[in-house]
């Protein structure tokens, strides 16, 4: 330690007397009056350097803990980030394979219900046409199905007028004038896949098959 004057306190600190009579007031300076004469105790600077470097160390060990301390943090933080993606990814993953597997259990339901209702009810239709009905597509001639279907009741079931079985099978117009002449042609003759009451000529898909006439052989 060493004494100083005020003024040389106030020259060694680079400031006023009076900051150096505010400092010991505050007790940030230690002083001591000796013969009547007020002095600053200053620490020596060789005192002052290893202060200083006790210092620096204490907060060199203090940052460098604190730095361990963050990466052991940031450690935790990464794994419980992945363990969550991979949470994520894995529920996703199962809710797409239930949307896929209730999509296929309705598709099954449905191609049933088309089936039973193909085969069953409407065996004298192509299924082909009860599936697009079914689906929603629009048929232009939907009222087949409903018109001249079913002839007077000693026919039996299955059998359809020829308008309406061109209409079902939906040919291009110039196809169906061919088709229908050769058709009549057939029931004239006394083809018993027909069976002709008054002017119209009745035939049964699901009976008798018409691929020969179909194709003009």
């Amino acid at each position: 330690m060493k004494k100083l004057t005020i003024a040389d306190a106030a020259e060694y600190f680079k400031v006023s007397k009076e900051a150096i009579h505010n400092r010991i007031r505050r007790g940030s300076l230690n002083s001591i009056v000796e013969n009547g004469v007020k002095y600053v105790s200053v620490a020596s600077e060789k005192s002052n350097t290893a202060t200083n470097n006790a210092n620096d160390n204490r907060y060199t060990l203090y940052i460098e803990q604190e730095n361990e301390r963050l990466r052991e943090k940031v450690d935790v933080l990464e794994k419980e980030t992945g363990r969550l993606r991979d949470q994520r990814e894995l529920m996703l993953i199962n809710e797409r394979i239930n949307v896929e597997q209730i999509y296929k259990e309705r598709d099954a339901q449905l191609r049933n219900i088309l089936n039973v209702v193909a085969t069953k009810f409407l065996s004298h239709v192509s299924e082909e046409l009860v599936m697009q009905e079914a689906m929603g597509e629009k048929i232009e001639q939907a009222d087949a199905i409903n018109a001249d279907i079913v002839p007077d009741v000693e026919l039996g079931e299955g059998w359809i007028t020829l308008k309406s079985f061109l209409k079902l099978k939906r040919y291009a117009d110039s196809m169906k004038k061919n088709i229908k002449r050769r058709f009549k042609a057939a029931a004239m003759e006394g083809d018993e896949r027909f069976i002709e009451l008054g002017e119209k000529i009745y035939l049964n898909p699901s009976l008798h098959e018409y691929a020969d006439l179909l194709a003009g052989r």
